[in-house]
């Protein structure tokens, strides 16, 4: 593991699993999906096409704190768009970088127009905190002598 591996790796070691919604489900039914999933965010599908991200920041910011109801707002009229998404062949630092850059939390991975996986800020912190203690207990190995040589 180590952070110029690519995010084909991160979703074969995590699972490319996608909760996702419609831009014509409710805003409460969204909230409800996340909050029974333990989950950010939901990618948006339109006719199986990624056409946004609808985040807990999304509901915060445009429903809570406007003074909507979850229960009348539709996801099409809060989520997030246009989406900055990454491809499998993507390096967990790239996906660090751009998360950084454009303050996002999730990223789409896309093969071409088809959504195969996401990856949020936790995984892309996980993936580098394993890599980091890999490489930590191969040098106490070559230290130690223990090292196959």
């Amino acid at each position: 593991m180590n952070i110029t591996d690519s995010v084909r790796l991160v979703l074969n070691h995590k699972g490319s699993q996608v909760h996702s919604t419609t831009p014509d489900a409710t805003v409460f039914d969204a909230i409800q999906l996340m909050a029974e999933q333990n989950i950010g965010a939901l990618m948006v599908l339109s006719e199986g096409r990624l056409a946004g991200i609808f985040s807990e920041r999304d509901y915060t910011r445009k429903v809570a704190l406007a003074g909507r109801s979850s229960r009348e707002t539709l996801v099409r009229e809060l989520l997030s768009s246009p989406v900055h998404s990454v491809t499998p062949d993507h390096s967990v630092e790239d996906c660090m970088r751009l998360m950084l850059t454009y303050r996002v939390r999730h990223l789409p991975v896309l093969d071409g127009e088809r959504l195969i996986g996401v990856v949020s800020i936790g995984d892309l912190v996980n993936w580098t905190i394993l890599a980091q203690s890999q490489e930590i207990d191969q040098l106490k190995t070559f230290i130690t002598g223990q090292y196959p040589g």
